[in-house]
């Protein structure tokens, strides 16, 4: 009766659209009425049967671990199923949780007994996946960045939109409640005025990936063609397979898609209130200094992203502010604008947001601190738990990340790489023409004045033209146009395709 109970409950509060169901709202509370078994009902009454949501994880590395540990902790889901294609991997976490092991995730997609998955795989996979998944009928958690390129991105948009299914991204920082308080505060209050421009960072050091003599293979146990999926098979001269992919342009998403998305997503959500899709003009510099290894995306990318309301910055470094420096970067002193070595300064009229994760504190015009947000709260838990609410409840629109929001934010990213791909020889000159921004151009000073430290100089650096960006049409136009719209779309190895949504 408790199951039934709450398959009533599902169907009186919503009328699922036949991409979801096929069903209407009378037909739902006849089956819960009539008790019919689970194995005769579409997927969104199944998981609602059920009462707990059957979700596979696809993808065992670190982030599929945390994921993991989140919706264990998930009163209303169940993980019965681990996929990765390194076979190991797969079942050391499956056995922690007593799920299922397989390598193949396409196991998991055709299971009648997974209502959900989360994806923690390589950025590659990550719309592949949910495309495939939604086409199996299973609603989606999908890490950020949401895409590879974004082209993709908008076909797992599309196909979300035609089947119904409940998809979110894992930009978990949307689900901190003082995300919505810094918000209220600049926009509902307007206590610190109207917003002049936004500066994020992610100043975060790493080190080399190496750079091998002959080309990497792969660890036993590992099925290397499924990991590959839709990437091109290319040698590998990096120490390790994983993690490292982050770093090669066919598997991911440099700095700006690892870290990037989190802080630009916060910017959308909190400094544009989601009214900006995707910038409409973009310029870039940036290279990969001082280490000379196997890796291809930029340790030091800067960009300025120029909206119809005002310009945000990004600052990204993956080096030391000094050769020899440990620890953590601190822009006090360092930087024009003092903001969070891993967040974002909104400038305003009359003071400054400053935010990062899990906190965030309100300056007035002389410095002094007017304001604190502090949050005390792990995100990834309310996150997941969010998600499996919707996917319960059926109702998409209680999601925090819901995956159109999550494709516009991963999208600066794309854009900023792009930029940087299509770029040429470093020139200063036409950055600092790019804008007036005075903030713009500190932040090119702040930028390439380290570089003698490492041996480097600005002629190691590439930048591009101004670019001109289409948010509707998702396509750069204008003047220089054809350097960048070759890398909004990749191609794919045969078998793994990603196809036009229909």
């Amino acid at each position: 009766m408790k199951s039934l109970r709450f398959a009533q409950r599902v169907a009186a509060s919503q009328t699922p659209s036949a991409g979801q169901s096929g069903l209407d709202r009378r037909q739902l509370l006849r089956f819960a009425a009539l008790g019919i078994g689970t194995a005769a009902m579409p997927g969104v009454a199944r998981a609602a049967a059920n009462e707990e949501v059957r979700m596979a994880l696809l993808g065992a590395g670190g982030r599929g671990g945390e994921i993991a540990r989140s919706i264990d902790n998930c009163t209303n889901a169940k993980l019965v199923m681990v996929a990765d294609p390194d076979k190991g991997r797969a079942e050391k976490l499956a056995a922690k949780y007593g799920a299922k092991a397989v390598t193949d995730l396409r196991t998991a997609l055709n299971s009648d007994d997974v209502d959900a998955v989360a994806i923690t795989t390589c950025n590659h996979w990550h719309c592949l996946a949910s495309i495939w998944a939604i086409d199996a009928g299973k609603d989606v958690y999908v890490e950020k960045p949401l895409s590879h390129s974004q082209w993709e991105g908008r076909q797992v948009v599309l196909a979300a939109q035609k089947s119904g299914r409940i998809v979110q991204l894992g930009t978990q920082q949307r689900s901190d409640p003082i995300q919505m308080e810094a918000r209220e505060f600049l926009h509902g209050e307007k206590a610190l005025g109207e917003v002049k421009y936004v500066q994020a960072n992610r100043l975060g050091v790493r080190g080399s990936i190496g750079k091998r003599d002959t080309p990497l293979t792969p660890p036993a146990g590992l099925d290397y063609d499924l990991w590959l999926g839709p990437a091109a098979d290319e040698p590998l001269y990096r120490n390790n397979l994983h993690y490292d992919w982050h770093w090669d342009w066919n598997t991911g998403s440099g700095e700006m898609g690892n870290w990037g998305v989190h802080i630009l997503d916060d910017i959308r959500n909190v400094a544009y209130q989601d009214t900006v899709s995707t910038p409409s003009r973009i310029v870039c510099g940036g290279g990969r200094i001082g280490w000379n290894d196997a890796g291809e995306t930029p340790n030091v990318h800067f960009a300025l992203f120029e909206t119809e309301t005002f310009p945000t910055v990004i600052a990204l470094s993956n080096l030391p502010p000094k050769p020899g420096v440990k620890g953590v970067w601190s822009t006090k002193g360092q930087m024009s604008v003092s903001a969070p070595n891993s967040g974002y300064a909104v400038v305003c009229e009359g003071g400054t947001y400053l935010g990062q994760r899990g906190g965030g504190k309100a300056l007035d015009k002389d410095g002094k601190t007017i304001r604190t947000f502090r949050s005390g709260k792990s995100t990834v838990p309310l996150h997941v738990s969010n998600f499996v609410d919707a996917v319960q409840s059926r109702d998409a629109s209680i999601l925090m990340a819901p995956v159109e929001n999550g494709h516009h934010s991963t999208g600066w990213c794309n854009l900023a790489n792009v930029a940087f791909r299509a770029g040429g020889a470093f020139d200063a000159e036409q950055l600092n023409r790019a804008s007036d921004l005075s903030q713009w151009r500190a932040v090119l000073d702040e930028m390439t004045a380290p570089l003698a430290g490492f041996g480097a100089s600005v002629d190691d650096l590439v930048s591009c033209p101004m670019l001109q960006h289409d948010p509707a049409t998702e396509r750069f136009v204008g003047e220089h146009a054809e350097l960048a719209n070759p890398y909004l779309r990749r191609e794919y190895r045969s078998g793994y395709e990603i196809k036009p949504a229909v």
